[in-house]
């Protein structure tokens, strides 16, 4: 269960201090971690040492010693040295190895519990009963992060976000597929959602330059109870991929800020295709030439203003009147007239979000 990198930094950490060379292995005898070569050798004397009632022995010049997980044999850890010193370390680090199994069962139960949780796989009753034995506070305000990396399992970028909330006792980190982390972080009464923003920035900065791995980092909404942090969940997950579809050009998306876009997104595909057909008599609002497309969208930026339009795309006013009259006359709708630009923005919306399901893989 503790990873042998935590193994070898425990042992090395202890060796540092009192320069006795310390050595963890399985009970099969293979080595896990060590501070001296060779280790190896001592193979057939540990697998002597599990099969013998003692918890502690001098063997060969070494102290070895028996590590238990709730009186499951787990270790065997030898300590070199004959002396009292060595037998001292020995127990020490002993005793410290059975402590970390006891905190990475605890952080194990965290886990599973916090991936039920957020995956609505527990009842409300066991929501609250498993809460209490974990000490989990069930009346914090919290929310949701999913932080999507490029690559599958990217152990980087989960060790990285770990490492910066990883004092934060109210915060919990895991992963319910291969490409997502989960962040599922305290609010403080004064954090607004824009400190909640600057979080997000904040990962994805540390993980653009720490972990070497461009990410997408959406988060749901505040909720105040832990029986509602599912669906804080289910939001950030909405935000991943209405921002992929609507926002591709942002890295961090909050679902409280996803406008229209969130609408579309819960239409069902036939509604969306009947729309466009009435709209534009089965023609696509994409078709157009880019000219046409980029003309259309700096129009929409600049919140319909022509003379504004055409200063932007260095071109004369009059050039861009007669581009949206061409326009009306292929459409029907001028782009001058608030709801017929409404409709438009939303067509192309729709198109958007059709042509994203049908690239998806589900």
């Amino acid at each position: 269960m503790i990873s042998n990198q935590i193994l070898q930094t425990t042992i090395d950490g202890l060796k540092g201090i009192t320069r006795i060379d310390l050595c963890v292995c399985e009970t099969e005898g293979k080595v896990l971690a060590t501070t001296f070569p060779d280790a190896e050798e001592y193979e057939s004397s540990i697998l002597a040492f599990v099969d013998s009632p003692a918890d502690s022995q001098v063997i060969q010049g070494y102290q070895f010693f028996k590590v238990f997980d709730e009186h499951q044999l787990e270790y065997i850890l030898l300590a070199k040295g004959g002396s009292d010193d060595a037998y001292m370390v020995g127990k020490l680090a002993a005793f410290q190895i059975q402590n970390l199994l006891v905190a990475y069962k605890e952080r194990f139960d965290k886990d599973n519990f916090i991936k039920n949780l957020l995956l609505d796989n527990l009842l409300l009753v066991d929501i609250y009963n498993r809460a209490k034995k974990l000490h989990i506070e069930t009346s914090v305000k919290r929310v949701v992060y999913i932080i999507e990396t490029k690559h599958e399992k990217d152990v980087n970028a989960l060790e990285t976000v770990r490492s910066l909330f990883a004092s934060k006792t109210k915060d919990f980190i895991t992963a319910v597929d291969e490409k997502n982390i989960i962040l599922v972080k305290e609010v403080k009464p004064t954090e607004t959602y824009d400190d909640l923003e600057k979080t997000a920035n904040m990962v994805l900065d540390m993980l653009n330059t720490e972990a070497m791995t461009k990410v997408h980092v959406a988060f749901g909404t505040v909720v105040g109870e832990i029986k509602e942090v599912s669906r804080s969940y289910k939001e950030a997950k909405m935000a991943l991929d209405v921002g992929k579809i609507f926002y591709s050009d942002k890295n961090v998306i909050a679902y409280n800020k996803l406008g229209i876009g969130r609408l579309i997104y819960q239409l069902p595909i036939p509604l969306c295709k009947m729309f466009i057909r009435e709209i534009f008599d089965g023609k696509s609002p994409d078709e157009f030439d880019d000219e046409t497309l980029a003309t259309i969208n700096k129009f929409f930026e600049n919140s319909l203003n022509v003379s504004e339009t055409s200063r932007q795309l260095y071109i004369h006013r009059n050039t861009l009147v007669y581009r949206l009259d061409k326009l009306q006359k292929s459409t029907g709708l001028d782009l001058r007239i608030f709801e017929d630009a409404i409709t438009f923005k939303i067509a192309l919306m729709v198109v958007k979000y059709m042509k994203y399901m049908e690239n998806s893989d589900f």
